[in-house]
């Protein structure tokens, strides 16, 4: 069974830059360029197969024609495709922000919640991020400093260098500081809750909408938690994340896909008695039951599965 490579989805918020267009290889127009979905069956931005008898069908339109067996029996438990990744460019900040779990955001939204994570691929000296609170706050005091713009004082400001990871369960809120590219890996949603967003207006010269009401309800309040993932960069029921430098040798078993994101350096990919050339940015979805695989040369690749 091949390696289908996908192209990605792209965003143009205002926040973002230029460098994955430069560093990862992502081919758009859009200016500026701040996000690359780069393996979504999301409706509002689903990547496209780029090989194989289905090429130019979106991944969500390959899927329905396969059938779910390309899911994997682990996925048999969700209703929709369960993960989506990102390659994410700030130039600027982004809003300070939480998304909602999937109780939530399946009674008021209609779709799943939102856990994540991040990689970081590329940090300027002085890069952070937000990442929970750094003690312990009642809501009065979350939607007080909300409205007097004093909420960062009481987030947990996190130095960023290349390399770096931060697993965000739903409901921590959160914002990428500037002079960061980073890889996501989250369930399969568009939910976000702003509560802070710098005042800054967008290409329509109004201020971006904000979701206090939204956030009250599901942020966590307590402090920020150290998760350990063992072997793992990061584990969820919807993802699980490991990282390679190198070649390796992989199998894709009938419980999961796998989707394999080339985050440095160059190789090749074996798959189904075919080869593709890996460079940063490249994004490769393997259906379950694909079997052994294999990743030459001196890349940094992710796998994610579920």
């Amino acid at each position: 069974m091949p390696a289908y490579q996908l192209s990605p989805a792209c965003k143009d918020y205002l926040w973002g830059g230029t460098r994955l267009r430069e560093d990862f290889g992502i081919q758009s127009s859009l200016t500026p360029l701040a996000e690359a979905w780069v393996l979504s069956c999301h409706p509002d931005g689903p990547s496209v197969v780029q090989n194989g008898p289905c090429a130019g069908q979106t991944l969500p339109e390959y899927l329905a024609r396969t059938g779910r067996q390309a899911w994997g029996t682990n996925c048999e438990q969700f209703r929709d495709f369960p993960m989506l990744i990102k390659l994410i460019d700030a130039r600027s900040d982004l809003s300070i922000q939480v998304h909602p779990s999937d109780e939530y955001a399946l009674a008021h939204e209609g779709q799943y919640g939102k856990t994540e994570m991040w990689v970081a691929l590329e940090a300027t000296p002085g890069a952070y991020l937000y990442y929970g609170f750094r003690q312990a706050v009642t809501r009065e005091e979350f939607a007080a400093r909300i409205a007097a713009g004093t909420l960062t004082e009481v987030l947990r400001k996190v130095s960023v260098k290349a390399g770096d990871v931060f697993f965000i369960p739903s409901g921590t809120l959160h914002a990428i500081g500037p002079g960061l590219v980073i890889a996501e890996i989250q369930q399969n949603s568009n939910i976000t809750y702003r509560v802070f967003d710098y005042n800054r207006v967008g290409a329509d010269g109004k201020t971006r909408p904000l979701h206090v009401e939204k956030a009250l309800e599901v942020t966590d309040l307590s402090p920020a938690e150290e998760l350990d993932f063992g072997p793992h960069l990061g584990k969820s029921p919807y993802f699980t994340v490991d990282r390679h430098q190198g070649g390796f040798r992989g199998m894709c078993g009938g419980e999961s896909f796998h989707a394999l994101l080339v985050t440095a350096g160059t190789g090749a990919l074996r798959c189904g008695g075919e080869e593709h050339p890996l460079a940063p940015g490249g994004c490769f979805f393997l259906p379950a039951g694909s079997g052994a695989y294999e990743v030459e040369g001196g890349c940094e690749t992710l796998i994610a599965y579920v």
